[in-house]
């Protein structure tokens, strides 16, 4: 099954937590001058035009990230992710958002390197055009959970693997769980961030149950719900599986959620949480 285009959802509650996220790991990793490696097991088309006609559809957009920039006084992290949004968009006019591959192309230098993959035939050839140099980016249509068993360990030894499938095959929650221990298994100094969605609170749950049984240590949580997870039909909330996280990132976690939670929220039962799945 291929019919899943993110382009539907670009810029929505989940997509401000994904590359929060994203962002604030990247920022940790330029903190240090040896170079590192970046895995996106399902990269999309890189940026979205949020002017066409399938993101228009549903507008996400205007209930997401329209709604973060008209705001003042937000923590450094949010600045930070809002900053490369305006960047893009030098206008007053927000036309573009990026996908997690550009999120990451904001912070990369010369010597570090990108992988990324995207299986699905339409997507892939927008991709691979958004990142001709082959230098910097090797772009491949192929299954993002097979290039963490074939990428790792990355000739780098530093690196940070992002999966965030589409969960429209129930066996992506399986897969992604796989993938992190045959991940881990081979570079267990590297940093893995999976992100899930909140379609209700018994399968989330069961996602986090299932990490938690692989014994895999320093596994920090973050989840943002914008409503009740029961009581209405799609997408309530989503959250951001860190192993070996920057050590900052809970401290920083504590700043951007509560505020995220305020500003997204669309009932009394938005609410957000931050725990560790395992301790170090």
């Amino acid at each position: 099954m291929l019919s899943y285009r993110h382009i539907y959802h670009a810029g929505n509650h989940a997509d401000i937590l994904k590359h929060l996220t994203v962002s604030q790991i990247c920022r940790h990793f330029i903190k240090k001058d040896a170079p590192f490696f970046y895995l996106d097991t399902h990269a999309g088309i890189g940026q979205y035009s949020l002017d066409s006609e399938q993101a228009q559809k549903n507008k996400e957009f205007h209930s997401g990230i329209a709604r973060l920039l008209n705001e003042d006084n937000l923590p450094e992290p949010l600045e930070n992710l809002l900053d490369i949004i305006r960047e893009m968009n030098p206008t007053d006019t927000l036309e573009l958002y990026p996908g997690s591959p550009k999120v990451v192309d904001y912070y990369v230098r010369q010597k570090d390197k990108l992988h990324l993959c995207e299986l699905h035939p339409n997507d892939y050839p927008i991709l691979a055009a958004l990142f001709p140099n082959k230098r910097k980016a090797n772009v491949v249509k192929d299954n993002g959970f097979a290039a963490v068993k074939a990428m790792l360990p990355p000739p780098q030894k530093r690196g940070f693997v992002l999966m965030d499938p589409p969960y429209e095959v129930k066996k992506d929650y399986q897969y992604v769980v796989q993938a992190l221990e045959d991940g881990y298994k081979r570079f267990p100094q590297g940093t893995y961030a999976i992100w899930y969605p909140v379609l209700n609170r018994l399968q989330a749950n069961e996602l986090l149950k299932s990490v938690k049984a692989t014994n895999i240590r320093n596994v920090l949580l973050l989840e943002l719900c914008i409503r009740n997870t029961e009581q209405e039909r799609g997408m309530a909330g989503s959250g951001m599986i860190i192993v070996n996280p920057p050590w900052t990132l809970e401290k920083e976690a504590k700043e951007f959620l509560p505020a995220l939670s305020q500003l997204l929220a669309e009932d009394n039962n938005a609410g957000y949480q931050i725990t560790w799945i395992t301790p170090e």
